[in-house]
């Protein structure tokens, strides 16, 4: 965040392929015959449309079933699409209506706070932001569409963070560390654990001059319909007009804002729960 002014094989594998790739190609190929058939398919059909040599078509769909790709019917040995191949096209149209969805509440919030509105992602450990509504203001924040932050100082970060279980935030943490960007930044994770802890009971989350300094910010979770968090919306603003009143005022505005776009995907409150099993409430396991 920154402070400023103003049915055969579809494609062949290149050159640099290699065995690696070819198998990717093939595996590939296999999804795409599966997601056009609207029935399961037999081994040998798949191996024969493929031009595969059925050895060769058995342990690909092998590997695709043990990570959920494809699905094999217990009784006819048949082939069918798997639920995570939904689930992972699924992502791409969740996404995509992300931004449509939150844009006119995005508009409306910076209307409301006159400060910058961002919408972030989580992807790879980090926040990614992918949409925003900047401040008409003469000095107002602004953060580049697709910069990468980290989620241990930022706002939307911990929002993003919250919706985990704890075993992933630790997986998070140890791969990317806690590194000090500012004095404010939290550099112990028995303190963000606490921090995150606070965020869930308040509804939002806090940047208080952590990632950058002279910049706070407030975010809050966006749920999808099954109460999975999928985003986080934040208000961001120079930390000279954002006096701790502000700020707490910003987070309810914010929460508020975030609720409304995640009933507008289909959320409900009784839905929203952490991958652990556990409510979003502050509770945690004994």
């Amino acid at each position: 965040m920154t402070t400023a002014r103003r049915s055969a094989p579809r494609s062949t594998p290149g050159p640099a392929g290699g065995e690696q790739v070819r198998a990717l190609h093939r595996a590939l190929d296999i999804l795409e015959v599966l997601a056009e058939s609207r029935a399961s398919v037999p081994l040998a059909d798949l191996a024969d449309r493929l031009g595969l040599p059925r050895s060769t078509a058995h342990r690909l769909l092998a590997t695709l079933a043990s990570r959920g790709y494809v699905a094999q019917d217990p009784e006819t040995g048949r082939y069918r699409i798997g639920v995570r191949a939904f689930e992972v096209g699924s992502a791409f149209t969740s996404q995509t209506r992300l931004r449509d969805v939150a844009r006119p509440f995005m508009r409306h919030l910076q209307e409301e706070s006159g400060e910058t509105v961002n919408l972030a992602v989580l992807d790879g450990g980090e926040a990614v932001y992918v949409d925003q509504v900047e401040s008409t203001r003469m000095v107002r924040t602004f953060a580049d569409t697709g910069a990468r932050v980290p989620v241990h100082c930022t706002g939307v970060g911990k929002a993003l963070l919250a919706g985990l279980g704890d075993s992933e935030i630790r997986r998070i943490i140890r791969s990317h560390g806690l590194p000090a960007f500012t004095p404010q930044t939290i550099t112990n994770l028995k303190t963000l654990m606490e921090d995150l802890r606070q965020g869930r009971k308040l509804g939002y989350f806090v940047d208080n001059e952590e990632r950058e300094p002279g910049v706070r910010c407030a975010a809050a979770p966006v749920y999808d319909h099954t109460g999975r968090v999928i985003a986080a919306l934040s208000i961001s603003a120079p930390a000279y007009r954002t006096g701790d009143a502000s700020l707490a005022e910003m987070g309810q505005k914010v929460r508020r804002a975030a609720l409304a776009v995640s009933q507008a995907l289909g959320y409900r409150p009784e839905a929203r729960r952490r991958p652990d099993g556990y409510p979003l409430d502050g509770a945690e396991p004994d």
